[in-house]
């Protein structure tokens, strides 16, 4: 535990302000559902842009990235090098599909395609994810911060949830853009200066960080040997491309920034602004994790304090002998995602501790707050006026996503602080969304490219794509006189033939169907 000295606490209670009084400043045009939702398209393309960034640079990545760079190599940074194929997609189709329709909702279309099953499908598996997803934020912000500051993990949870909510209720999507804007700045600021500090505590900085990177095979991008079974190159390509295509093309907090923006051309720009920033940035993120690696190689008695931490925590009322043994066992994987937590409590001076954590903080608080106002819309939308009452008036619909804003905010908060307690439950609950949510992009895919397919075909494809889906995911677990049934993929080729699943049953029972019908 670390308590942070006054001046560190005042810079990151200026920074939540300055957060809220955003929200105060957009409540003044805010006046109404579009303005709420889309900004009435009023937003530059480059603010658009700099916002997508912010949610695609969560503190998933501010926090996870270095652990699994010091743990491995340089292998998930492929994920961001799938980036540009799936953006370029994304713009030459997706963006005119939805600007064209002019609904805000990335899901409404399902409806028009399959029916109504489609769309509700759709928009439970968004809503579960997004729940899971800002609650796992909550979680891992709260567990980073508590060491860093020393104050609980549910006070932590808390005083982020309530500005968040307060800025993204007042401004709607206006104000998580702008702030977005900051955040991104902030949190780019941060890594470099974390970046900064460990160089500097270097011994012939860059260069000695490079002699022990090439010595430990730290900078592999993995076997380039079409290996499926495995995390290699093309294992992490292809689930990053499937991945960032569902992202840019079905995800609404995606989805809705291209309606905040007054042209497609504007659009597609933010869209690429978006992939030109990240991928140096995530490789920052890669480069800080092969720092950490090279500066605990030079000090292996720090080395030895953490693995004693995880082995603590895997038997916390061990012998001293029994925790020997386990730390002999233990892997730099096993203890990876503890070091920069612990380099940032032990070696960044009083003063600069609280830009660190505020950089930390607006990681977590522009992915939590595009998926507030997105679920808020979503809800509003899809379910509220397609399932309760149609016709709303400007100010009932408001209210309605001011509401559910809020709603949203309090259950992402309260998984978050679940979390905490019963873990294990939730990974399997987040895990089981993940499974329905994975066949989203293939449904979406077989509506948008194949025009003859029809509803109960892509009924039975989809059940089809999630059956299988189902046995990927779970199949591992099988006794090992049934151990001929488990999957034999990586477990990242799970959305790749998940969605192939879907999208191919559906082409051929479409073709199926046509050829009989002669």
């Amino acid at each position: 535990m670390k308590n942070l000295p006054i001046f560190d606490l005042l810079i990151i209670v200026l920074y939540l302000l300055g957060m809220i009084l955003v929200g105060f400043y957009f409540s003044r045009t805010n006046k109404n559902s579009e303005q709420f939702t889309t900004a009435s398209g009023k937003i530059p393309g480059w603010a658009i842009g700099a916002s997508i960034y912010a949610t695609f640079l969560s503190s998933n990545t501010f926090l996870g990235v270095p652990g699994k760079a010091y743990g491995g190599n340089w292998n998930a940074f492929v994920f961001s090098l799938s980036m540009p194929l799936a953006a370029w997609i994304a713009s030459k189709y997706f963006i005119p599909f939805y600007r064209n329709t002019g609904e805000v909702s990335a899901y409404t279309n399902l409806e028009k395609r399959f029916g109504s099953w489609a769309r509700t499908y759709a928009v439970v598996c968004f809503l579960l994810t997004q729940l899971a997803r800002m609650g796992s934020i909550f979680f891992g912000i709260a567990l980073s911060l508590q060491a860093l500051t020393g104050f609980s993990m549910e006070l932590i949870m808390l005083v982020m949830g309530v500005c968040i909510i307060f800025y993204t209720v007042l401004g709607g999507i206006e104000a998580v853009i702008w702030t977005e804007v900051v955040q991104a700045v902030v949190k780019t600021f941060g890594a470099l200066l974390i970046f900064y500090l460990i160089i500097h505590e270097m011994p012939n900085g860059i260069s000695k960080v490079i002699e022990i990177g090439q010595a430990n095979d730290k900078f592999s991008l993995g076997t380039f040997k079409p290996n499926f079974v495995e995390s290699s190159f093309w294992v992490v390509l292809l689930y990053g491309f499937f991945i960032n295509l569902n992202n840019f093309g079905m995800d609404q907090n995606y989805v809705q920034r291209y309606h905040t923006t007054n042209s497609n051309e504007k659009a597609t720009k933010s869209l690429w602004l978006c992939v030109w920033l990240y991928i140096p940035a995530s490789l920052l993120f890669f480069i800080i994790g092969s720092c950490l690696f090279a500066y605990y190689q030079l000090h292996p008695e720090l080395i030895d304090l953490l693995k004693y931490q995880v082995a603590l925590e895997k038997l916390p009322n061990g012998t001293p002998d029994e925790l020997k043994a386990i730390m002999a066992t233990l892997q730099p994987a096993d203890y990876g995602d503890k070091v920069m937590p612990h380099f940032m409590v032990t070696k960044i001076p009083a003063g600069l501790m609280g830009l660190i954590v505020s950089a930390i903080l607006s990681a977590a608080m522009s992915t939590i707050s595009s998926g507030m106002n997105a679920s808020a819309t979503v809800f509003s939308v899809d379910i509220y006026q397609r399932y309760f009452k149609k016709d709303l008036n400007e100010k009932q619909h408001l209210r309605l996503l001011h509401l559910a804003t809020v709603v949203f905010g309090l259950l992402g908060m309260g998984t978050g602080i679940a979390m905490i307690g019963v873990k294990s439950v939730l990974d399997v609950w987040w895990q089981l969304s993940g499974i329905f949510a994975a066949g989203m992009l293939g449904l979406f895919l077989l509506g948008i490219i194949s025009k003859k397919t029809q509803n109960h075909e892509a009924i039975l494809a989809t059940i089809i794509g999630i059956l299988v889906i189902i046995w990927m995911t779970f199949s591992v677990a099988l006794p090992d006189e049934y151990a001929y049934l488990r999957n034999p993929l990586h477990k990242n080729m799970i959305i790749v033939v998940g969605t192939l699943t879907i999208f191919l049953v559906g082409i051929m029972l479409t073709k199926f169907r046509r050829h009989n019908s002669k």
